[in-house]
């Protein structure tokens, strides 16, 4: 076990991007006794009073509480977190109506993200093994020898990091999958939306708690359009409006604003104040949002890349943090059956991890379109109760597509096929029952025609007919 041990020493991981995987990436390799040397060009967010970058809010579930788990970070992450259980629907005259994301002890949790990252790193840490280096620009990399080059921000002068595995956990526009580009026949496709996002806090109320009910998931949809609000430690909540870049640019003066909010989000107004829409909207910018497939994710036993890097995606599943945790916890599992064989593993990764990677990008670029759309739809609601009910009756043959998705941790891929499966058999309900209804329909105009009694005469041929369609359907 001691030269086991040595050994593992003796190896290095360079990780590239000190963000939420990168840091749980390193927690990863660190508890494995390897020397890990994690690199990140912002400066350490545990120094800063603010920390610019993506939205604050983040929804942990399943998925990601499962990689939490397995480094003992979970129990921590879970108690800073705020429960919701369902989804808070807002119309445009005001009324609200949840529609429960599960069963009752089912729910995703609001999280900071500054909060959960600082904290990731604090446990990284505490590894004797591990060391950070902040501020540190990744400009080249020689994959091939496993060498990366960094550049300090303050004195520009590069150093080059020589190890056994580079591990890029450097976001959308990672530099590590630019190289891995060049020598890897690797299929890449970027895709913007047309769609941005643009951030604006909602303060508490004149009491100091929250000014809305907490344990939703609040959301004004508008068709092509949407607003959402999740609640956060300090009572506020953060409102994020998506919709198309060419509303953001017919919205230029404090008028239009306002004139925009009162038509579209008039119960948002009293909540959030006049003025803190304007001075919110007109100060924070409007973000990009990006979905990138590629493959392979690796290169021989030198390099991986998992997270953004790998699969960035849009938020409106809330699943790019639980995606790429679950990558950490997945790549580990891999490495512990090949018994930490970089070549063997990384290659089984990469395969086995795509189709899911790719099916989660799917996945959110839909849920936009029920979220700012379908949740308005009485067919949709009926749907999701259902599926609850078949759920209840058949728990492990018909699962929602949510909650195989949020709530378990059914491979991505899997869960589409079984979710498409599900939709055929709905399908075939539908059609099963406008066939009854009208067999049922013809048969009373004939019997009323011919003045036959009611289930007298032909009633044997009816009952035929129903039968022949049940089996139709099954």
């Amino acid at each position: 076990m001691e030269d086991k041990n040595k050994e593992k020493e003796q190896k290095k991981i360079i990780v590239v991007g000190a963000g939420l995987v990168g840091s749980l990436q390193a927690l990863y390799f660190a508890q494995r006794s390897y020397n890990v040397q994690v690199y990140e060009y912002r400066p350490d967010p545990r120094t800063q009073a603010n920390v610019a970058g993506r939205s604050i809010n983040l929804a942990l579930s399943k998925r990601g509480r499962e990689a939490l788990k397995g480094v003992g970070a979970e129990e921590h992450v879970v108690k800073t977190g705020i429960p919701m259980h369902s989804r808070m629907i807002h119309s445009h005259d005001g009324k609200q109506s949840a529609i429960p994301y599960g069963k009752k002890h089912q729910y995703i949790l609001s999280i900071d993200r500054r909060a959960l990252n600082e904290h990731l790193i604090s446990l990284v840490e505490k590894h004797p093994n591990v060391d950070f280096h902040f501020d540190s620009k990744c400009v080249d990399a020689n994959i091939k020898n496993t060498e990366v080059t960094f550049q300090d921000k303050e004195s520009k002068v590069d150093s080059i990091e020589q190890g056994d595995l580079i591990v890029g956990c450097d976001g959308s526009f990672s530099g590590i999958r630019k190289q891995l580009m060049k020598l890897n026949r690797m299929n890449y496709s970027q895709v913007y939306i047309p769609h941005g996002y643009k951030e604006i806090e909602m303060p508490p109320g004149s009491d100091g708690d929250f000014i809305m009910a907490p344990n939703y998931l609040h959301i004004w949809p508008r068709g092509t359009f949407m607003m959402i609000a999740l609640p956060n430690q300090n009572k506020t909540f953060t409102c994020t409006l998506f919709m198309p870049y060419a509303i953001f640019d017919q919205i230029k003066t404090e008028e239009d604003i306002m004139s925009f909010f009162e038509r579209e989000f008039p119960d948002s107004i009293p909540l959030i104040g006049k003025e803190k829409i304007i001075s919110d909207y007109k100060t924070n910018p409007v973000g990009d949002l990006i979905s990138v497939k590629c493959s392979p994710y690796h290169y021989q036993d030198k390099c991986v890349i998992v997270g953004d890097a790998a699969h960035a995606m849009v938020p409106f599943y809330g699943q790019g943090m639980n995606c790429g945790f679950e990558d950490c916890l997945v790549l580990h599992q891999i490495l512990d059956k090949h018994n930490g064989d970089f070549m063997a593993g990384l290659e089984e990764y990469s395969r086995t991890r795509n189709p899911d990677a790719e099916a989660i990008i799917d996945l959110a670029m839909y849920n936009y379109l029920e979220m700012r759309d379908h949740v308005n739809s009485k067919l949709y609601v009926l749907r999701k109760y259902f599926d609850g009910f078949l759920n209840w009756i058949l728990p492990r043959h018909w699962i929602p597509l949510y909650t195989m998705t949020t709530f378990t941790r059914i491979p991505y891929h899997k869960v589409i096929e079984k979710s498409k499966k599900q939709d055929q058999i709905v399908q075939k309900l539908i059609t099963g029952i406008k066939v009854l209804s009208l067999i049922g329909i013809s048969v009373i105009v004939y019997q009323r025609r011919e003045n036959i009694p009611p289930l007298v005469k032909d009633f044997s041929v009816f009952t035929v007919n129903v039968q022949d369609t049940l089996k139709g359907i099954f």
